[in-house]
Formats: structure tokens, C-alpha cells, sequence
């Protein structure tokens, strides 16, 4: 497991949690929805080349949707471990050239 961090739920029971990003390189904008272990839900607008990031349950459900001429239109279904953001170590930081974040994507 990523993250130590836990969701209580209303019954009281502890559901492992993961740090996820989800990063839209459409030009258009996109809607997140995720949904998750028992009412877990989290619906959110991603506008163009736009980072999200969120903490969700491990066994959580991620679909992308977008408006389409025939009206809303499914774009991707993931998978929480499939977004989980991996932080790097200080040791890996440390090699990096002066000035570059592991976090930017090139491109």
C-alpha cells in the first residue's frame, strides 16, 4: 500500500487509501469521476493540460467523461492503482540535473 492514511466510513471500518493524479492532455475539458468502497465519490472538472490530484480507495473506479455531440460520452475507465502518484526519493531527486522537477512531464 502507497499510503498509510485511511477513510472511516460510517460503520467505523478503515479503508486503505491511495494519493492518485490524473493529468487531461485533451484540449478540452474533461469531468473525473470516482467512485469507491462503499459511498465513496468524488466528481470533479478537469480543464486542458490540467493536474488533479486526489486521494480516493484503493479498489476505487476512475471514468473520464466529456460532452460529445450526442451528449455525455464515457472516454476512459481506470483503475485507482492505475493513477497512483509515485513520489520519488531523495536519493533519485538528488541525481537529477539543477533546475528539473521529476514531477513535469516533457513533451
Amino acid at each position: 500500500m502507497d499510503r498509510v492514511d485511511q477513510l472511516l466510513q460510517d460503520d467505523a471500518v478503515l479503508v486503505p487509501t491511495l494519493d492518485c493524479g490524473y493529468r487531461n492532455a485533451s484540449d478540452r475539458m474533461v469531468i473525473l469521476r470516482c467512485c469507491g468502497h462503499e459511498q465513496f465519490y468524488l466528481e470533479r472538472v478537469v480543464f486542458p493540460f490540467e493536474m488533479l490530484t486526489f486521494s480516493c480507495p484503493a479498489e476505487a473506479r476512475v471514468e473520464i467523461w466529456t460532452h460529445g455531440l450526442g451528449g455525455p460520452e464515457l472516454v476512459e475507465s481506470l483503475t485507482a492503482d492505475e493513477l497512483v502518484l509515485m513520489v520519488p526519493t531523495p536519493a533519485a531527486a538528488r541525481d537529477l540535473p539543477f533546475g528539473e522537477s521529476p514531477w513535469l512531464e516533457s513533451g
